[in-house]
């Protein structure tokens, strides 16, 4: 069977350290166009995977041999270069946050029903080995009715990560319209909403304490509640300025809690009322520090979806209902009220 021809448009550090070497490590797919604003770092990505150099999205998404195409943008140009690649007949790959508003969202989902193509969101919480093994034990009931939850995701900031550095477009809003909350307050949403179910109401407090020349957040605090009735916090910062950060989750039960990424040999920790401890070392998590994933399985699934031809674990849907927490999030901030959400996605 012929590989699928991956276009990468973008090549920042998300593509050159994660989309480009992940397609690259998978024998299905061959990597054949590259694209970025800045010559210099399409050709340099071009030349090391053997793919050609553009500058134009326009015309990538055009070329007829693309089958897939990865959105490694800044976030205001998340929805109209994905629905432009949709439109053009190509499944899509597309950087989180999906988009800057609902109505985005909502045209990327329109756009991949009307063209038949997947549209997968690359939200990689979900694949952490240690989230996987933890929805397992949630699913089964070992952990009986949950009360609550602490999630958080904070680190110095994407200074040291962006290719551009402190004159990255994560501190520019016209560009990434939200900061810490889109960087990865979202993969927290997306998270706890996988392990516990949907949200029904969203407070919180978002700053721009931390850093300097900007006005994007950088430090947010959420309180959210389940339909369910489980209610916790959702921390996502850039001003964690030790070490390397904090990804951790706890989830307090009838039963006793589970410990997820809060210690740094086991990376995950059944605690039980019994006096039962399970300790599990299951890998480490995705970190931007030497020695993380050497893969976030988000490519392989992808792929794996467009092959089987299967719904991804991160539609289009799941992705818009991760967003609007975030959304809810801002909507709290700006009126000091809790926000109520309605879920589901308004797209026939």
């Amino acid at each position: 069977m012929s590989k699928l021809k991956a276009a990468v448009i973008g090549c920042g550090s998300i593509a050159k350290y994660r989309h480009i070497p992940e397609y690259a490590a998978n024998e299905q797919v061959e990597i054949v166009a590259v694209c970025d604003i800045v010559q210099e770092r399409a050709e340099e990505m071009a030349s090391q995977y053997g793919a050609k150099a553009y500058t134009d999205s326009k015309e990538v998404i055009n070329l007829l041999e693309v089958d897939v195409v990865s959105i490694c943008l800044p976030n205001y140009l998340h929805a109209p270069v994905s629905i432009a690649a949709l439109q053009a007949g190509k499944h899509v790959l597309c950087e989180k946050p999906m988009a800057t508003s609902k109505e985005e969202a909502e045209a990327m989902i329109e756009a991949a029903n009307t063209s038949g193509k997947t549209l997968m969101i690359a939200h990689n919480q979900r694949f952490v080995a240690s989230h996987q093994k933890a929805k397992e034990i949630l699913d089964s009931g070992k952990l009986g009715k949950v009360y609550s939850f602490k999630t958080t995701f904070g680190h110095p900031g994407p200074e040291a990560w962006s290719v551009d550095g402190a004159d990255s477009w994560f501190f520019n809003k016209e560009q990434a319209f939200i900061g810490a909350m889109g960087d990865l307050g979202v993969h927290k949403s997306d998270l706890m909403r996988y392990l516990l179910g949907e949200f029904t109401e969203v407070g919180a407090f978002i700053e721009t304490n931390a850093k300097q020349n900007t006005d994007v957040d950088d430090n947010a605090v959420c309180i959210l509640r389940t339909e369910s009735g489980i209610i916790g916090t959702l921390a996502a910062s850039w001003a964690y300025t030790a070490g390397s950060g904090d990804n951790s989750t706890i989830i307090y039960g009838e039963n006793g809690t589970l410990k997820l990424e809060a210690d740094p040999e086991y990376s995950l920790i059944e605690e039980y009322r019994t006096g039962e401890v399970v300790k599990h070392q299951l890998g480490k998590i995705q970190t931007n520090e030497e020695g993380g994933q050497t893969t976030t399985h988000v490519i392989d699934h992808f792929i794996e979806s467009i092959l089987e031809q299967k719904e991804p674990l991160i539609t289009g849907e799941e992705g818009y209902k991760s967003l609007q927490v975030i959304l809810a999030a801002l909507e709290s901030q700006e009126t000091k009220q809790i926000v109520s959400l309605k879920q589901g996605v308004a797209v026939k």
